[in-house]
């Protein structure tokens, strides 16, 4: 049985849907818009949906003219086609975001669990300078299957929150700061530090890991 699709720069695993129930993603920084389109050509002649990750507007601008039914998600930076329909939403998965600033990789987090059959819930611009801000949400969070918390600067939102609910906790630290913050390390080295039991924690800026792991608890207790 053929697993791959070798079109010469890369090989396109066209199993990966049957064996991890997503199709392949692609990661586009790195990759010239030809390559974009071979590997998203690849997807489509294989039945499957197209999602490509931290994409630039000039590149959907770009990819367009061959692939005009191409969707750009503007705040997670991210590229879709669907070949075939997402799956139903279920479940409940809550993405929690400290800031603005942090909303790309928020948003890069909630549509990876929608298009991996999440119902997403979403309560943005909650952190830890105003914790009044969370309390209003916390029998959304109580009821979610997993709860992703994205933050920046010092990266303590992951750890307020899970001192309130008994749900998993996917913490995301992201590159937001000031100097200090060193791009995301002070947030990253925080969350490992939490003596809140039940977080674990994602690479800096991960959204889309972030994502698929909500998404694979959530699957989880549906099955």
């Amino acid at each position: 049985m053929k697993t791959t699709d070798d079109i010469g720069f890369a090989k396109v695993d066209t199993d990966r849907l049957q064996r991890r129930g997503m199709p392949e993603v692609v990661f586009s920084p790195g990759k010239t818009t030809p390559q974009i389109l071979g590997i998203m050509q690849s997807l489509i002649k294989a039945g499957q949906n197209v999602y490509a990750t931290r994409a630039t507007l000039k590149q959907y601008n770009e990819l367009k003219n061959d692939l005009p039914e191409l969707v750009f998600h503007e705040t997670a930076n991210a590229i879709t086609m669907d070949i075939t329909p997402l799956p139903e939403p279920s479940g409940l998965v809550t993405v929690v975001c400290a800031g603005t600033s942090d909303l790309p990789v928020a948003e890069e987090a909630a549509l990876t669990a929608e298009r991996l059959g999440a119902k997403v819930e979403r309560v943005y611009d909650a952190g830890v300078a105003g914790l009044h801000r969370i309390i209003p949400h916390i029998e959304l969070l109580r009821k979610s299957r997993a709860v992703i918390v994205v933050a920046g600067m010092e990266g303590a939102l992951p750890s307020v929150v899970g001192g309130l609910i008994d749900r998993p906790i996917i913490a995301v630290p992201t590159s937001i700061g000031y100097g200090v913050s060193h791009n995301g390390m002070t947030a990253l080295m925080a969350m490992l530090s939490s003596c809140v039991p039940g977080i674990s924690v994602v690479n800096i800026d991960n959204g889309f890991g972030a994502g698929v792991s909500a998404a694979m608890i959530n699957r989880t207790v549906n099955s």
